[in-house]
């Protein structure tokens, strides 16, 4: 198992580590700036994988900021180990997030934000979205890089396979075919569909971004407002019975 990087736009690196078992790439994303940003830590046991691959753009000693959407194994799960290695390093999340979880796991506070408000890292600003149930989980959030228009977007549009770094073909198509792979076996309902769904998904889409950050596969690059109303409709018509 090996982790590969790649600079998927100025300063803006995929991390991807894949897991043939289940077919499914894993990605972080590290962004390089006055004060780094790692947005995903990764599983706990690939912590010196990701480790490794961000020592080749950095210092990790020097990340700043760590974001992730929600409280799960992948998103978060090596948060401890980063924070021990970078001493300066603050965890990024809502209020829910930091009251249910994450000051707890971390036994420490974390960087409460609200949504709509902005993080600066130096060329980047980063703009806070409250997302509850979407991708999945009460405490999700989503980071909107403004400057380079880049939506951090998590578990959405996961789809399979051992992929190159970027796509400007459609990611929507993939994305329904492992979701409905997922409702007919075991993992059935990886994600909630609730009132707050499509509101949110067209919240995004209003955004207009040009490129989103996807953490299980491909990141796609193109017209984001189109694939994020394409997903909405995608989800009504696959979860929203």
């Amino acid at each position: 198992m090996e982790t590969r990087i790649d600079e998927i736009a100025p300063h803006l690196y995929r991390l991807s580590t894949y897991i043939a078992k289940i077919d499914l790439q894993f990605n972080q994303f590290l962004v390089d700036d006055d004060e780094p940003l790692l947005y995903h830590t990764g599983l706990r046991g690939m912590f010196p994988l990701i480790r490794d691959a961000v020592a080749t753009v950095l210092d990790p000693a020097r990340i700043r900021w760590i974001g992730f959407s929600h409280f799960e194994a992948d998103e978060c799960g090596s948060l401890n180990d980063w924070l021990a290695l970078a001493p300066h390093a603050k965890p990024v999340c809502g209020m829910i997030g930091a009251m249910v979880n994450i000051d707890d796991f971390i036994c420490g506070r974390a960087h409460i934000m609200a949504t709509g408000e902005i993080l600066a890292t130096g060329r980047h600003r980063f703009r806070f979205l409250e997302t509850p149930q979407v991708p999945h989980a009460w405490d999700a959030s989503l980071l909107f890089e403004e400057t380079g228009s880049t939506l951090f977007c998590s578990d959405l549009f996961l789809h399979n396979g051992d992929l190159p770094p970027v796509t400007e073909n459609d990611v929507v198509g993939p994305a329904r075919k492992a979701l409905t792979t997922y409702e007919a076996g075991p993992l059935a309902h990886p994600y909630p569909y609730s009132r707050l769904t499509d509101t949110t998904l067209h919240m995004l889409a209003d955004l207009k971004p040009k490129r989103l950050a996807v953490m299980h596969g491909s990141c796609f690059s193109g017209d984001g407002e189109k694939a994020l109303r394409d997903l909405a409709v995608m989800y009504a018509e696959v979860l929203g019975e």
